[in-house]
């Protein structure tokens, strides 16, 4: 898949704002007036970039009202839906903790369940594409939660949870990718089923279908070389995990907190391009790219 810069952007900030509105959800931590102020609009912030970023990847930006509409059968619909409500409720919830300095309780639980479901379904946009191997795993929720879930408890500053959580991620990113490595040769998918000429015998391209580029080219297929993918997961492992475990463990310091967070958030982009560059779409196998 062509990595667009704004669905990097989408995944990356909305999982961290999301993740830390969950932690703020369950009084973690239990703050009040300016202090809650600063951590809500962090979490808004970087929940309402990532949905406006996602808007500049659709074709017709100003239909994106309409998406709330399939909501019976669209993942993406349902993303719209439980992203409009956690909001909804976690800024109710941060009225109380800014203005009143109370905390009130079910709308925080309803706030932290609705976010963890943005997540959630958000990855269900993904894993449900059977066209793309790579994605159609039950790593891929798995993959988004806990990305969400360490990134919000750094946010947090919650570091006797975001360490564990930081060290599952990290497993799960790593099986990830040796799962995904495998996904496409094992999904059956070849050029005989790719141009449903497969009963025929083996089918092997002659040339081509187009001499220059087109839409499905452009959009559907990237090829990133092997050694250069490598290098990337080595780099976003680093960033995204070693290092911020390695901060924290540490004497508490908000200058090794902050870094953290920001070696945190470098890794998981280049763990959102990578999962989108080496996204294998089967039409890639027509025009003879897989």
């Amino acid at each position: 898949m062509h990595p667009a810069p704004s669905v990097i952007l989408f995944t990356t900030l909305s999982g961290l704002g999301f993740g830390l509105l969950f932690f703020l959800g369950l009084g973690m931590p239990d703050v009040s007036g300016w202090v809650a102020f600063a951590f809500y609009a962090i979490a808004f912030g970087l929940s309402v970039g990532g949905l406006m970023a996602s808007t500049f990847h659709l074709g017709h930006p100003e239909r994106a009202l309409k998406a709330f509409t399939q909501w019976k059968s669209s993942w993406l619909s349902r993303e719209g839906w439980c992203a409009v409500i956690a909001l909804i409720f976690m800024g109710l919830f941060a009225i109380g903790a800014v203005f009143f300095g109370q905390r009130w309780g079910a709308l925080g639980i309803l706030g932290t369940l609705f976010s963890l479901a943005t997540v959630f379904t958000t990855s269900m946009i993904y894993t449900q594409l059977k066209t793309i191997p790579r994605w159609n795993m039950k790593l891929t929720p798995a993959m988004f939660l806990s990305f969400s879930l360490a990134g919000g408890a750094l946010l947090a500053g919650q570091t006797g949870v975001a360490v564990p959580l930081l060290v599952i991620a990290a497993m799960i990113q790593a099986l990830y990718w040796w799962l995904g490595d495998k996904a496409f040769a094992q999904s059956g998918t070849n050029m005989g089923t790719a141009t449903g000429l497969g009963q025929r015998g083996a089918v092997t391209a002659f040339e081509p279908p187009h001499t220059g580029t087109n839409y499905l080219l452009h959009e559907f297929v990237h090829v990133v070389g092997r050694k250069h993918a490598e290098k990337l997961r080595i780099i976003s492992f680093l960033l995204a995990f070693f290092v911020p475990v390695m901060l924290l463990l540490l004497p508490f310091n908000h200058f090794f907190a902050l870094l953290a967070v920001l070696s945190h958030l470098a890794g998981v982009a280049v763990s959102r391009w990578l999962f989108f560059a080496q996204a294998e779409h089967v039409v890639g196998l027509y025009y003879g790219k897989r």
